[in-house]
């Protein structure tokens, strides 16, 4: 029973964190010592935002940064930096419809007929968002975490989409050793 329960509770893990539409990715250094660092600093220079995307951005990035038992400080431990950037991505979908055709014989015979097929090109900007977290005694990237597949021409869909995004990269934050 409990072997099932277990294959259970991983399939329904799988189909829940396989839902997100953005891909998100991370790095860290494995000689980084996580454990060690309770506080940071959010600093924004990099972020080329209109100010209500930088507010959703910076205040989910702290609540997750504070999930996570860090405080922010002045004297911090780490340093949270965060970039955003888009890029115009141009979808193109081709099918091939149904026809229409003759035929003779069987198993073999003639045979012809024609088929129709649609292009469809849709146009869109694709956002990333990249948080970097150095060390603040050494200077050095210790993790860095990248979500893209934002749709950054709907402002409706940043209200939603921005939060999310963060807190998808944020979850690989601590990084699990060996994972």
């Amino acid at each position: 029973m409990k072997k099932y329960f277990f294959i259970l509770l991983a399939a329904v893990s799988l189909g829940v964190t396989s839902c997100s539409p953005f891909q998100v990715k991370s790095d860290y250094s494995a000689t980084a010592n996580f454990a060690n660092y309770k506080t940071y600093l959010l600093r924004t220079d990099d972020l080329k935002l209109n100010d209500i995307d930088k507010d959703r951005v910076l205040n989910e990035l702290s609540k997750q940064l504070q999930a996570k038992t860090l405080t922010s400080g002045q004297n911090p431990d780490l340093i949270v930096n965060v970039k955003a950037s888009h890029k115009k991505v141009q979808d193109i979908t081709t099918s091939m419809g149904g026809g229409m055709g003759w035929g003779w014989g069987r198993p073999w015979g003639w045979g012809g007929g024609f088929g129709m097929g649609n292009t469809w090109t849709n146009n869109y900007n694709s956002g990333t968002i990249v948080i970097d977290i150095v060390d603040a005694k050494t200077q050095k990237l210790v993790w860095q975490g990248i979500g893209s597949g934002l749709s950054v021409d709907s402002p409706k869909s940043k209200q939603k989409q921005i939060p999310q995004i963060v807190a998808d990269i944020m979850k690989n934050y601590p990084p699990q050793k060996g994972k």
